[in-house]
């Protein structure tokens, strides 16, 4: 029987020993934070894509595709060296990577906000730290090594920039400062930090191989599943409207709908009515359906959408 963890180191070597096959398209998963937003996202664009349990290898319902999973801090890295064709990962660690791909779309997605991740430069509140140049001689724990590097170099203030494993808040008070990442910023103000400047802002990127992207029939796919992508992160933000609407009320009616959709009008067997079929944003709906049910809609259906294809 072979030894307890075999398998995995086995399956990781399987992953750097692989070579792109012309009849597959390899796609590259976040494993981790972003892992079930990702698989999510996907199934919503239409692609089912299952997870074994302590594998790197996911399945995907298309004969066309395979699956491969990496930490997001890596996937430009593979995907610049065609261990991948395709992959998802932050603006960050490309940045991070330096890594030379084929940027397809940003995709605002995110396993808490829709909002993008922001890298920040930050100290103990009870300090006296108030901008960057008061760091000068110090030390700055982060993940971000690359960039950070870069940018303290360019404000021209000294400082030995150290990798932080994770917990990297905790240790701000050991050092004199860390370079984080935060979304809503909740972890920051519960250990009392502040924050003194931002380095940069990051949402998750598809992105592509530069090779793959000259085989015809992969850059197509890829094209494909970008436009299905974007379609399904549209789809979130909106909802469908159906209603019936007698002809008197349907002057009404379309006064109270947003002035730039213009809802599908079908007739129906009693010709004194009119179906109304519209799109619209899902903040809005709250508002608008009291509004039409009281300017004589009726039958009024609210639906989700899967994806919006402009």
């Amino acid at each position: 029987m072979p030894p307890a963890g075999t398998q995995k180191v086995d399956e990781r070597h399987k992953v750097m020993q692989h070579t792109t096959p012309q009849d597959k398209l390899v796609l590259g998963i976040p494993k981790g934070s972003l892992q079930q937003s990702t698989l999510d996202l996907f199934a919503q664009a239409g692609y089912n894509i299952h997870v074994p349990s302590r594998s790197y290898f996911p399945t995907i319902d298309d004969d066309q595709m395979s699956g491969v999973m990496f930490r997001a801090q890596e996937m430009s890295r593979y995907v610049e060296e065609g261990i991948v064709d395709l992959g998802l990962t932050g603006y960050d660690w490309i940045r991070e990577n330096d890594s030379d791909v084929v940027e397809i779309t940003e995709l605002v997605y995110s396993k808490v906000s829709a909002k993008p991740a922001q890298w920040v430069l930050a100290v103990p509140e009870e300090g006296g730290v108030t901008k960057v140049e008061q760091l000068e001689g110090g030390i700055v724990a982060t993940e971000l090594m690359n960039v950070t590097k870069k940018y303290f170099a360019e404000k021209g203030v000294n400082v030995k920039v150290e990798f932080s494993w994770g917990a990297t808040e905790v240790k701000a008070r050991l050092l004199d400062g860390i370079v984080d990442v935060t979304e809503t910023g909740s972890s920051l103000r519960a250990n009392k930090l502040r924050v003194i400047d931002t380095l940069m802002w990051s949402t998750p990127r598809l992105i592509a191989n530069k090779q793959a992207m000259e085989i015809d029939w992969k850059r197509e796919k890829i094209e494909n599943i970008s436009l299905l992508l974007q379609g399904a992160i549209a789809a979130r933000a909106k909802s469908g409207l159906k209603m019936n609407v007698s002809r008197d009320n349907l002057d009404a009616v379309m006064k109270i709908l947003p002035s730039e959709k213009s809802p599908t009008v079908s007739h129906l067997a009693d010709e004194k009515y009119v179906a109304l079929e519209v799109i619209i944003e899902e903040h809005t709906e709250r508002d608008l359906i009291p509004q039409l049910r009281a300017a004589g809609a009726s039958g009024i259906i609210s639906y989700p959408l899967s994806k919006v294809i402009p």
